[in-house]
C-alpha cells in the first residue's frame, strides 16, 4: 500500500492519503459503517477496476484508529464547470454509483472520526473545491462531517436536493400496507397483475448465487438491451466494459457485500429483473429492466411490489434503497424517504471563484443535462 502523506487530525485518529487501502480493514469498515451503502466497498471498486472503468488518479482519504480503518472516501480530481474548467475534487462516481457518502464507522467516536476525515479532505484538496453529488445528508456520519466542515471554516452550499424513496421493513407486510398513503397504487397493481395472469402463469423468483443468479443477470442484460436504453446505446450490454462490470458486480460477491436478483416471470420467462447489492441490512436496488412490450401491465412495478412482499416475509434486508433519482415511480410504492443532495464544499482560504458563482454554474449544468436526457428519452 502506497501512503503519500500523513495528515494531522484534530483527534488521536491517524489520517492518510493513499492509493490502496488494506483490503481486510476495508471490508471490516464496510461491515461496521454507520450507514450501509455498497458503492465504496472493495467489491464495487474492484469490479470497476476489472471492467476497465476505474478512473485514473483515484485515491483514498482514510482514517485509522489503531489497526482499525474507521473512515474512507475514494476521490478523483476532475475538470468541472463549477471551477470554470479548472480542477475540483469529487468522490468516486460512475453511472452505476447512486450514493457517495463516505464510509464512517458507527460508534461513540463517529463525530471525531468525521472531523478527522474532514482534515483529510482539506489536505487532499490543496485549496480546491469539492463537488459532491448523491450525498445522503441525514445519516451515517454525514451530518457530523458537514458540521465539521463548517466548524473548520469551509463554505458549503447545496446545488440541488431531493427525497429518495426507501422502504423500512415493518413487522409484516400487512403493517406496511396499513394506512399507506397511496392505497390506490396497490389497487391498480392488483388489476394489472390479474391482466398479466390472463396471458400466462406469473411467478416471482429470486437468486443469490450460482447458475440461477447467472441466468437472471443474463436475462437482465437482454431485457435492458431490448428496450429504449438499448436503442439509445446506454444499456449495460451495449459496451463491453459495462457488460463486464455487470458480470463481475452481480455474479461474484466479495466480503460483506452480497448479491440478490429478483425476477417476475411469465410462463417461466423473465419479463422484469431487478439486481441488488446487499450490505449492512440494506438492499440497494441498483438496476431494473423489464419487457417493454408488456409496458401496459407494469411488470417492473409488479416486481417491485413482490420484492417488498418478499422482504417482509423472508427478512433478507431491513431496508430497501430504491437507488433512484428525483421523480421515480417508486415514490408511490415506498413509504419512507431519505434526503439526498448535491453540494459544493470549499475549504478555507482565498478563492478566485465564489461559492455562489460555483453553485450557479453547477445548477446551469445540471439543468442542461436534464434537458438533454429528456430529449433523448423522447427520441
Amino acid at each position: 500500500m502506497k501512503v503519500a502523506s500523513i495528515v494531522r487530525a484534530p483527534s488521536d485518529a491517524g489520517v492518510a492519503l493513499t492509493d490502496a487501502p488494506d483490503p481486510v480493514a476495508w471490508d471490516a469498515l464496510v461491515a461496521a459503517s454507520a450507514a450501509a451503502h455498497p458503492h465504496f466497498s472493495r467489491h464495487v471498486i474492484d469490479a470497476h477496476r476489472t471492467a476497465g472503468l476505474l478512473p485514473a488518479g483515484l485515491r483514498y482519504v482514510t482514517v485509522r484508529r489503531g489497526d482499525r480503518l474507521v473512515a474512507l472516501l475514494p476521490f478523483v480530481p476532475a475538470r468541472d464547470l463549477s471551477g470554470l474548467g479548472g480542477k475540483i475534487l469529487r468522490p468516486f462516481l460512475s453511472p452505476f454509483v447512486t450514493a457517495t457518502a463516505p464510509l464512517i464507522a458507527g460508534g461513540p467516536d463517529r463525530a471525531a472520526d468525521a472531523q478527522a476525515l474532514v482534515a483529510g479532505l482539506e489536505a487532499a484538496s490543496a485549496g480546491r473545491a469539492w463537488r459532491w453529488p448523491l450525498l445522503a445528508t441525514g445519516a451515517g456520519g454525514v451530518p457530523e462531517m458537514l458540521a465539521a466542515m463548517r466548524g473548520r471554516g469551509w463554505a458549503v452550499g447545496t446545488v440541488a436536493a431531493f427525497e429518495r424513496p426507501v422502504m423500512d421493513r415493518r413487522a409484516d407486510h400487512a403493517a406496511f400496507l396499513a394506512d399507506h398513503p397511496n392505497r390506490a397504487r396497490f389497487k391498480d397493481l392488483r388489476r394489472r397483475a390479474r391482466r398479466l395472469a390472463e396471458i400466462g402463469a406469473v411467478a416471482h423468483v429470486s437468486a443469490t448465487g450460482g447458475a440461477d443468479l447467472d441466468r437472471l443477470v443474463t436475462a437482465f442484460l437482454d431485457l435492458e438491451r431490448a428496450g429504449w436504453k438499448g436503442q439509445a446505446g446506454t444499456a449495460m450490454a451495449c459496451r463491453p466494459e459495462s457488460a463486464a462490470l455487470a458480470r463481475v458486480l452481480f455474479t461474484a460477491a466479495a466480503g460483506p457485500v452480497g448479491i440478490r436478483a429478483d425476477a417476475l416471470t411469465l410462463d417461466g420467462r423473465p419479463v422484469a429483473v431487478s439486481l441488488a447489492l446487499v450490505t449492512g441490512g440494506t438492499a440497494t436496488l441498483l438496476k431494473t429492466a423489464y419487457d417493454e412490450d408488456l409496458r401496459s401491465h407494469a411488470p417492473g412495478l409488479l416486481l417491485e411490489d413482490e420484492i417488498v412482499r418478499a422482504c417482509h416475509e423472508t427478512g433478507f434486508a431491513d431496508r430497501l434503497d430504491s437507488a433512484t433519482l428525483e421523480g421515480s415511480v417508486l415514490e408511490g410504492l415506498y413509504r419512507d424517504r431519505h434526503p439526498v443532495a448535491e453540494i459544493i464544499a470549499v475549504p478555507p482560504g482565498r478563492q478566485v471563484i465564489s461559492l455562489e458563482r460555483r453553485l450557479r454554474l453547477a445548477r446551469f449544468e445540471r439543468e442542461a443535462r436534464a434537458a438533454a436526457k429528456r430529449a433523448l428519452r423522447r427520441r
